[in-house]
């Protein structure tokens, strides 16, 4: 699953393969992918260049040259193959550029999840977003304002890209270790040096996935904690790392050092 770290990455290679080349050809091979872009915003792609490539939250966003803006979610499974035009498709080519120097930037994505649309000149995206967690504008003032009235765990809240823009599943189980928190205390009733712990925590591990390439959650794996890593031991207190399942998605934290003062009585 791309997480921040790999969407910044994805983003760069995306700025590089397209930098001082004009499109020559956008094509659609998967209806899903291209649910949201209509025939003609496909053609207005031909003969323009993308100016500068930016990311928000893990959203990418190529500006073109006439003000408009292609607009990139991978969600899932997608990602940037970048070849040249006379190369075999991947197997899972759901959106494709081609350029006028020759190279072609493909969407490679299994699932067919992944997003991409045209926005006029002016346009914002329809997604609310929060400050991007690795911006000045997210601090522990912030967190602890947007999670005031959030009685939902604080794990989940973390998944909600309009309290912080880029974090996903895998970060924020891994923050939550590093702040010592457990993932099912509600979000309001994090007192104000629980969220400054966090928001340390998260800067940390997000610091950690933008080191060389930017591979953190796959050539980078033996670095996580307790992501994907049930039943073995915590590497700061040895207890047996446990899976829970809030909002649909897998949590994985440590019972022996993420500890809720307020559900201690009640442990086994």
């Amino acid at each position: 699953m791309p997480e921040l770290p790999e969407v910044e990455h994805a983003a760069r290679a995306l700025a590089r393969a397209t930098s001082g080349a004009r499109i020559v050809r956008a094509k659609v091979l998967h209806p899903y992918v291209g649910r949201n872009l209509r025939k003609t915003s496909l053609r207005r792609l031909v003969g323009r260049a993308i100016a500068r490539v930016e990311r928000r939250g893990k959203h990418q966003l190529a500006m073109l040259d006439d003000g408009s803006m292609l607009h990139v979610h991978f969600r899932m499974t997608g990602d940037w193959v970048v070849s040249s035009r006379e190369q075999e498709l991947p197997r899972f080519a759901r959106f494709v550029l081609e350029l006028e120097n020759g190279a072609r930037i493909v969407l490679a994505d299994p699932r067919a999840l992944s997003t991409v649309e045209v926005l006029e000149p002016g346009a914002s995206l329809a997604t609310m977003l929060g400050p991007d967690a690795v911006s000045e504008q997210f601090d522990a003032a912030h967190l602890r304002t947007a999670l005031a009235r959030r009685r939902i765990a604080i794990k989940p809240a973390l998944l909600d890209q309009s309290v912080v823009a880029g974090i996903g599943n895998i970060y924020a189980a891994e923050a939550l270790w590093l702040a010592r928190i457990d993932p099912r205390v509600p979000a309001s009733r994090l007192g104000a040096r629980d969220v400054e712990r966090l928001v340390r925590a998260i800067r940390r591990v997000l610091s950690r996935g933008r080191d060389g390439s930017g591979r953190y959650t796959t050539a980078g794996s033996a670095r996580l904690n307790v992501y994907d890593r049930e039943a073995k031991r915590c590497p700061r207190c040895g207890t047996s790392i446990a899976r829970i399942v809030q909002a649909a998605r897998s949590t994985y934290w440590c019972p022996g050092c993420q500890v809720n003062p307020a559900l201690r009585a009640t442990r086994p």
